[in-house]
């Protein structure tokens, strides 16, 4: 097999245009799958690093809507909804409520229009949120209902630019009312995550002073661990809708699922877009046939002088099967090659982290190399069963 390896190198080198051509449909096809499998692995970590680590283990409960006509019950997210939460779902750390209110936060002359977050002790903990300076809130500035304020980066920068935020006494104005706030706490630049919120306050400040003992609005569950999230947004949905008889009555979701379904559907375009490059392959399957065909006939006089000399059909079929699989060898790993430079290129340019796949690079090398082979199996059949004496008279 190793003298009909060579025999082909050196047939493709008398051969070079023919072989070049024959080399295109084969290198472009592999190329392509490498190019979209490698495009699609790198969203996919785009879209990891976008929502980051952190959350991936918390779930989010809101109001839905309810269908027109529908006798469906509405959930409220009060006290005795956390409860009966706890008490009904397994596999939950911890529940938080949060409500969100439009204010502007002043100071001096400077002002900023912002949203702000009312929200229970370690709920920013929870989302593994960092402090660049002052402290989080405890546990009395939720009861009491202190009036304290955490800023993140980009408000606590616009509004002190000097960076001596924590300390200072800000004012808040909701609803036509002023408020005054300590700032206590400036959180370090988050880049990932869902939680964007400007600034926050104690929930406790909230239910005393903007609205009295007011429900939630939305409802943070902590898994007790990360895996056990899609489960958690199952179990949450099927308890919510056994208690208000619809489906649509809240919108459960999480990050964690979010990604999932996001990869899965990026995963399933690069299958399919895969899967529509690979057809150059069998097109350049088609084009190896018929030069190979052509190859059959221009040789005929070499096959007879082989079958005169005691070579069996064995032998013959055998050397035009090499020299076909060879051709797609040598393409594929051509191919392989200028994929992953033009996918580098890519992201190189997009500024994206650079992923091979290497089981689409394994895959498309062995497609190409079974496309060799089937496409040169009719034509090396025919050359074995060729009659010496008619291949000999080159008729």
């Amino acid at each position: 097999m190793i003298e009909d390896f060579i025999a082909a190198l050196q047939n493709f080198a008398r051969n070079k245009t023919r072989t070049l051509l024959s080399l295109l449909g084969v290198i472009i096809g592999v190329a392509s799958v490498i190019v979209i499998t490698s495009m699609g692995a790198s969203s996919t970590q785009e879209i990891q690093d976008t929502f980051g680590t952190s959350g991936l283990d918390m779930v989010s409960i809101g109001s839905g809507f309810m269908r027109r006509g529908s006798a469906s019950s509405t959930l409220v997210f009060d006290e005795a909804f956390r409860e009966d939460l706890f008490g009904a779902v397994s596999n939950i750390k911890h529940v938080w409520y949060k409500n969100s209110f439009s204010a502007t936060i002043a100071i001096d002359d400077t002002s900023s229009s912002i949203n702000c977050a009312a929200i229970e002790t370690g709920y920013l903990e929870a989302y593994n949120f960092y402090l660049e300076s002052g402290s989080f809130f405890n546990v009395t500035d939720n009861e009491e209902g202190m009036q304290k304020i955490i800023l993140n980066h980009a408000t606590a920068e616009s509004l002190f630019p000097k960076g001596d935020a924590v300390g200072s006494h800000v004012i808040v104005v909701s609803n036509n009312i002023s408020f005054g706030f300590v700032v206590c706490g400036v959180l370090a630049e988050q880049t990932t995550g869902m939680e964007n919120g400007a600034a926050f306050v104690p929930r406790g400040f909230y239910s005393k002073k903007i609205s009295p003992n007011p429900p939630a609005a939305s409802v943070i569950v902590q898994a007790v661990a990360a895996d056990k999230t899609p489960a958690l947004v199952t179990d949450i949905t099927e308890y919510c809708t056994a208690k208000t008889g619809s489906t649509y009555s809240v919108n459960v979701s999480s990050m964690q699922t979010m990604i999932d379904q996001m990869s899965e559907i990026t995963n399933s375009l690069s299958v399919m877009l895969a899967g529509i490059a690979a057809i150059s392959l069998l097109v350049g399957g088609i084009g190896i046939m018929n030069i190979m065909i052509v190859t059959v006939t221009e040789r005929k006089q070499e096959i007879g002088i082989r079958k005169a000399l005691g070579a069996s059909p064995f032998d013959i079929r055998r050397q035009f099967l090499v020299e076909s699989a060879s051709i797609t060898l040598i393409g594929g790993a051509i191919g392989i090659i200028i994929g992953v430079l033009i996918s580098f290129a890519v992201e190189y340019v997009k500024g994206s982290s650079f992923i091979v796949n290497i089981n689409a690079c394994i895959i498309a090398f062995v497609f190409s190399m079974f496309v060799g082979i089937f496409f040169g199996l009719w034509p090396a059949i025919r050359a074995s069963k060729l009659d010496p004496v008619i291949a000999l008279s080159g008729e």
